[in-house]
């Protein structure tokens, strides 16, 4: 098996080469997508949710309503600024208010590996309801499995949510329009790298904390704040991959300006010598928006009154329709393709 190597990313080879399942294909890059599109959507039929949105809507009783689950596995359980148990609170929350519901309840699944500490459980479960006080929202339902030792890495956590849209509000991936003013909500790459540090075999030290963080209260005051077309909160792939599904969703064309990406110094030396590029690095406390151009302005002083949007800035547009791209403007005065994260750049980060 051959790598392609891009930018310091390894790439493994492509999906119809091999039979197995690869560590890249939990990337959220272009082998996840192939995964879906090849393996698990077509298995599924139409209980999937084709749109891909980072939850499902369903209208019920006259309502809609805003469902999602996700699954943690991160390595190493606490990390700078986190751990497992609020990263799944946080990932879950962020996915419905990316919807722009108000979450409602979740729920929590817990596989435990034999052998984990009662202390290090007791942590995590105290963890995972301060996150949920601060999103104000009720972890209402859960399991608990324990598997023999060696058949999980200590700990997995499956979570899953449910929220309320308002009647007016319509956000969606295939919502972009031309004209539309890109906004991320602060620093890019603080988690992933924050993440990479705390693994004692990369050799690898940095002050950086993690930013998983609930941002259902930022969306609620983007949404009073003018209209809102698009949020993604760009996890598995960074900014990059959650730009380029989002470019495909409605057709559009996006371009980006690289010196108004913001993006603490010590993410940049870590990429820099590392290899890696920040536009593919994990967040877990940041959202990308797309929003009306008109209401750009009022929407960023909102999102800079709050906690998670202190450092919130505009960082491009949408210039165009009828062909899914993204394009960067590079600081030397040039312009390059932005495409998914190909492979898998950094392991086991969320």
């Amino acid at each position: 098996m051959t790598a392609l190597h891009l930018e310091g990313v390894a790439c493994p080879a492509p999906f119809r080469s091999t039979t197995t399942v690869l560590l890249g294909h939990g990337s959220g890059g272009i082998l996840s997508r192939d995964l879906l599109a090849r393996l698990i959507l077509p298995g599924l039929g139409t209980v999937a949710p084709h749109s891909l949105d980072d939850a499902a809507v369903l209208a019920i009783g006259g309502q809609r309503l805003a469902l999602t689950t996700d699954s943690h596995v991160v390595s190493p359980l606490f990390f700078p600024g986190g751990d497992i148990g609020r990263l799944a609170v946080c990932g879950t929350v962020n996915d419905l208010a990316m919807m722009g519901a108000k979450p409602l309840a979740l729920t929590c699944g817990l596989i435990i590996e034999e052998g984990l500490p009662f202390e290090t459980l007791q942590r995590i479960v105290a963890s995972m309801q301060a996150a949920a006080q601060e999103a104000g929202i009720q972890i209402a339902a859960g399991d608990t499995k324990v598997v023999q030792r060696g058949s999980a890495d200590k700990l997995f956590i499956n979570t899953s949510g449910i929220g309320l849209i308002a009647d007016g509000i319509n956000i969606s991936g295939a919502n972009a329009q031309a004209g539309d003013v890109v906004i991320i909500s602060g620093t890019i790459g603080d988690h992933g790298i924050a993440v990479l540090s705390a693994r004692e075999n990369l050799g690898f030290e940095t002050t950086l904390t993690s930013d998983a963080a609930p941002l259902n209260h930022l969306v609620e005051a983007m949404l009073a704040a003018g209209e809102v077309h698009v949020l993604r909160d760009p996890t598995r792939g960074g900014l990059a991959t959650s730009l380029v599904e989002i470019s495909e969703q409605s057709q559009v064309v996006i371009e980006l300006e690289e010196n108004k990406l913001p993006c603490k110094p010590a993410v940049k030396a870590a990429c820099e010598l590392l290899g890696f590029d920040p536009l593919f690095i994990a967040n877990e406390g940041k959202l990308v928006a797309l929003v009306k151009d008109s209401d750009a302005a009022a929407i960023l002083a909102a999102m800079q009154q709050t906690q998670y949007g202190q450092e919130a800035a505009i960082i491009g547009r949408v210039i165009g329709t009828g062909k899914a791209q993204v394009r960067l403007c590079t600081t030397i005065g040039g312009t390059r393709l932005v495409d998914m994260l190909p492979g898998e750049m950094l392991p086991r980060i969320c």
